[in-house]
């Protein structure tokens, strides 16, 4: 099934033509800025811009980067705070006159790498976290997405973990693979020490570099990039629109 993915994200909206029963790209990824501030009309009218781009017309998914609850966004840790109580699916609905799917943006990529990716045929608790604009994660037991979760948001070393060891702070504060992996190494070791995972999965752009960190990683758990590198969260958004349509 052929599907648009789209996945919104903190600085950039991607999206492409899937499908949905391979995970292949079956057009051009385009990618458009954030808007600034991101809220939801601006966001909405951006997304109305992707699919003229693409001259779509049929099931849109979207991954979002929130807590979405049947629709309705419920968290904004990275994009406007305006968006908290905001019927996603419906503005999106509105805006594009095509039927939107809304799910959680880490959630989406983890639903591309378990099916296509790295977790394909992981059983046991497998933990995704897409380290971007901020840490995002996506758990699964024996297949099951445990859906919405945010462990981007523990506190770590006195700080919201994602504030703390993220890529955004990573550049901001030019800290070099090394020293960062230092700090993603104490999240890891946490979220290891709350879940006892079999498998963490590092998504997102971090994982194109992870041989420039992979030695600062003292876990118990196997510890894989992401296959999917930037295209997870588009074909998870899709994979979630043929779920749900």
């Amino acid at each position: 099934m052929h599907l648009l993915g789209v996945d919104i994200g903190g600085t950039g909206i991607k999206a492409a033509i899937v499908d949905s029963t391979t995970g292949e790209l079956i057009s051009e990824r385009h990618r458009i800025a954030t808007p600034q501030p991101a809220t939801p009309e601006a966001v909405a009218q951006s997304l109305k811009q992707m699919v003229e781009h693409f001259s779509w017309q049929g099931p849109i998914g979207c991954g979002f980067p929130a807590t979405v609850h049947h629709g309705v966004a419920q968290t904004a840790s990275n994009i406007d705070k305006s968006w908290i109580g905001t019927n996603v699916e419906a503005l999106f609905a509105e805006y594009t006159d095509c039927p939107c799917y809304v799910v959680n943006d880490a959630d989406a990529a983890g639903m591309a790498e378990m099916a296509f990716g790295a977790g394909h045929k992981h059983q046991g608790v497998v933990v995704i976290i897409t380290v971007g604009t901020g840490l995002g994660s996506a758990v699964f037991v024996n297949g099951e997405l445990l859906p919405n979760t945010e462990f981007g948001h523990i506190i770590l070393e006195g700080r919201v973990a994602e504030h703390y060891a993220s890529a955004r702070v990573r550049e901001a504060e030019e800290l070099s693979w090394k020293k960062w992996g230092k700090r993603f190494n104490l999240y890891l070791q946490r979220l290891e020490f709350l879940m006892s995972p079999d498998c963490f999965i590092i998504g997102g752009g971090a994982s194109k570099k992870f041989e420039k960190y992979q030695a600062q990683l003292n876990l118990k758990a196997e510890a894989l990039p992401a296959q999917g590198l930037n295209q997870a969260g588009i074909v998870g958004a899709a994979m979630y629109a043929q779920h749900q349509s």
